[in-house]
């Protein structure tokens, strides 16, 4: 019988090898590739959202983990993609024009797809146009990012722009970043802002439902 535990505490741990290894055992007993997914997978990461919530795990081992989790979901990609599966959401993110910083970015990705998001990555120093984009091409979240006090006015233009291509309705906008706050977020017109990576997810869900 499939042991979703043991691949959730694996991935836990970051063993990589071990969880592709449980995933594909999983499969060969014919169980959903959703189900493991679920059970698996997203419960892994789930308590590694929390840990990293309540500075009992950082940025390492939340990246390690997060190499685990695509491990087992490199065997489940192409099961989900025939049962047609749908994504929770699609979630496009990006750092703003100006801004080069990615690490906060990558870590809402893993966050993100590891709660079953399909994550558009549109990279750093990302355009108005760009993101205007991405709604066009399916996406129901926009991710916004800045680490620079400089480049949160990027944040005001680029809404300001998916305004003005008339796709705002379309869209939910979230924002995030070191230097912003719950005001500026009000501020610029954004419908969500998260303080870091783990509680990107809460914010997305309720935006989403």
């Amino acid at each position: 019988m499939a042991d979703f535990q043991a691949i959730a505490d694996n991935l836990i741990k970051g063993q990589a090898p071990k969880v592709k290894e449980l995933v594909i055992e999983a499969i060969n007993e014919g169980i959903g590739p959703e189900v493991i997914l679920t059970k698996g997978l997203i419960a892994g990461m789930s308590v590694i959202g929390e840990k990293f919530k309540k500075n009992e795990v950082y940025v390492p081992e939340v990246l390690i983990a997060a190499r685990a989790m695509h491990a087992g979901m490199d065997e489940l990609k192409p099961l989900l993609a025939e049962s047609g599966i749908k994504p929770k959401g699609v979630f496009a993110i990006g750092t703003v024009k100006g801004d080069l910083h990615d690490i906060g970015k990558n870590l809402v990705m893993m966050m993100m797809e590891g709660a079953g998001y399909k994550v558009m990555d549109l990279g750093v120093d990302v355009t108005a146009e760009k993101f205007v984009e991405a709604i066009n091409e399916g996406a129901q979240i926009i991710g916004m990012s800045a680490l620079l006090t400089t480049t949160m006015p990027s944040m005001k233009a680029t809404i300001d722009a998916i305004q003005a291509a008339g796709v705002r309705d379309k869209v939910k906008i979230m924002v995030g970043g070191a230097p912003l706050t719950q005001t500026f977020a009000d501020e610029i017109g954004a419908d969500g802002y998260s303080p870091d990576a783990a509680s990107a997810v809460d914010t997305a869900d309720s935006l989403i439902a």
